[in-house]
């Protein structure tokens, strides 16, 4: 089998996030950027499957500027056997994304392609199921188990969180699933693993490769931090504090 996982490059987690002068975007420059933490999930998910005998293969892919190097290298210390970067100085919309990665999976013949369910800067979890859709594969998403029934049935049994509670699915090979941060807990890369990344070659490909139209479809005219939340107030009795729901939050 082999797997196919999408990462992205993000702003790291714990960084606080400032917006540009003219508010048209976040500032980027001289922030330290990192994995993708749900990408990172669906990363570790794919290298014990090749460990434990399903896979041959892990191909890691990010479409993004030529930065993303950094994080395809990280995804190789991991573990991951092979690394596309797709060249981009665009900011490319999950529907574009998702036909990028389409063409990159018929191009390599993957089985199952692994995705965060959604990226920490923009939260539109929405490639995965785009995906699935242009493949025409079936979809798991918001998984937090994984298990392959290979090669007897040629299945997956993914256990997905849903408002209801839990959802086991079992899919057919090929398939397309996206994770969630309780799947597993990541592995730290080993001086080893560093050291035969920084030597691994990494396919260099565009857009226009694929005969693939990046162009966006919406365009963020503003962006505005949100407004900042007053001063925590302490009350001593009961009827202090419905005095304040009535009056300062007007809830009542």
């Amino acid at each position: 089998m082999k797997i196919l996982v999408g990462i992205k490059r993000v702003i790291e987690y714990s960084t606080k996030i400032r917006l540009k002068a003219d508010f048209s975007g976040v500032e980027t420059n001289l922030v330290k950027m990192s994995m993708n933490p749900f990408c990172e999930i669906a990363i570790e998910e794919a290298v014990r499957l090749k460990e434990n005998g399903y896979a041959s293969e892990v191909r890691v892919v990010s479409v993004g500027p030529s930065s993303s190097q950094e994080t395809l290298r990280s995804a190789l210390a991991l573990g991951a056997s092979s690394a596309t970067h797709i060249l981009t100085n665009r900011n490319v919309e999950p529907l574009g994304v998702a036909r990028l990665l389409a063409e990159v999976a018929r191009k390599y013949d993957s089985n199952l392609v692994l995705l965060g369910k959604q990226s920490i800067d923009e939260d539109n979890s929405q490639t995965g199921q785009m995906l699935a859709g242009l493949l025409g594969w079936p979809q798991a998403t918001n998984a937090f188990k994984l298990t392959v029934l290979w090669p007897e049935n040629k299945l997956v049994e993914v256990v997905r969180e849903v408002d209801a509670g839990l959802e086991t699915l079992r899919l057919a090979l090929p398939a397309v699933v996206t994770v969630n941060l309780r799947m597993n807990s990541p592995r730290f890369a080993t001086l080893p693993g560093i050291l035969k990344a920084k030597k691994q070659p990494i396919e260099i490909l565009s857009a226009q490769d694929f005969g693939v139209d990046i162009t966006p479809h919406t365009q963020i005219m503003k962006l505005e931090l949100p407004p900042k939340r007053p001063a925590c107030k302490m009350v001593t009795s009961v009827d202090e504090l419905i005095n304040l729901i009535r009056t300062e939050a007007k809830v009542i």
